[in-house]
């Protein structure tokens, strides 16, 4: 095994929320409200449509906000893994991750381990430029059951939901979570920072039109016959994590221009200035602070 080479589960296409397009010539991501299923291959357009795009988007009237997946792993940290990533924009090269603790960063002297303190008390991470990252692998289908389509993302939303219904699924299940038959779903909701716009992120679930004991019933009924096959599911889930800790970063040079292209864009200087600039505007607590002041307490005169 090649040193230095982290050994990601293989990959045949990609789910993402959203694509890339050009607009006054510079090349930006754009957000959408459904998911998209793509090959490994790029073409002038972007990234071409993989056959299971179409297939499933015909039983949904056209808008894919579910896919029927399989988890590979029955470790929740191997099917998702999510960290804070910095990335070096002139080489596409991964820089500096680290889980809020410890960090493996690359200098000129070779990759160190230093502590990590998060994007927001780091130095390195001004101007947003160090995120939480996450990528999900994920089987749809039965043509290559170690065959996955990766998710990536760097939404909050999907990153704490993710990790938190993975966590739960296993606990639930008996440590049978590559058995489960689940859902990928696409969700909304609106926040004060979205202004009422809705914002939409992944979510995982047992499949539409299950119980939660239906589920779980068919887990055991795989688990069982994977047994007796002679699956070891304990021996796979080793190996994936042996080879994923092989190398420093999960992300090579290939991979990670176009990365940061799409999860990793430069912020707008015009939109920066325009709200740096801009007066900050009053917070409910500053509206009930302000009128506690000016006006009297009750029964005392002006």
């Amino acid at each position: 095994m090649l040193k230095g080479l982290a050994l990601t589960p293989p990959v045949l296409g990609r789910i993402s929320i959203g694509k890339v397009i050009e607009k006054n010539g510079k090349r930006l991501p754009e957000k959408d409200d459904q998911f998209t299923i793509t090959s490994q291959v790029q073409g002038r357009d972007g990234w071409l449509l993989h056959p299971l795009n179409d297939e499933l988007r015909q039983a949904q009237e056209g808008k894919l906000r579910s896919i029927p997946i399989r988890l590979l792993f029955n470790e929740p940290e191997l099917n998702f893994r999510a960290d804070y990533t910095l990335f070096d924009r002139n080489t596409g090269r991964p820089l500096c991750v680290g889980n809020g603790e410890t960090c493996k960063r690359q200098g000129e002297d070779g990759i160190k381990t230093l502590p990590c303190p998060s994007p927001d008390a780091c130095p390195l991470a001004k101007g947003g430029v160090c995120k939480p990252y996450g990528r999900l692998n994920v089987v749809i289908g039965d043509d290559d059951p170690l065959g996955s389509f990766v998710f990536r993302t760097t939404g909050f939303n999907s990153i704490r939901t993710l990790a938190a219904r993975l966590q739960y699924l296993q606990a639930i299940s008996g440590h049978r979570l590559a058995c489960l038959p689940l859902e990928l779903r696409l969700r909304g909701k609106s926040t004060r920072q979205s202004h009422g716009t809705p914002i939409f992120y992944a979510d995982i679930t047992v499949r539409s039109g299950m119980r939660m004991e239906e589920a779980l019933l068919a887990a055991k009924e795989v688990d069982e016959a994977r047994q007796v096959a002679g699956f070891d599911q304990a021996a796979l889930d080793n190996a994936a994590r042996q080879g994923l800790g092989n190398g420093a970063f999960e992300d090579n040079e290939e991979d990670s221009g176009t990365i940061v292209e799409e999860f990793f864009p430069l912020p707008d200087p015009k939109k920066t200035e325009a709200d740096s600039s801009a007066p900050n505007k009053p917070t409910l607590a500053d509206k009930l602070e302000s009128l506690a002041t000016e006006s009297p307490s009750p029964g005392v005169s002006p």
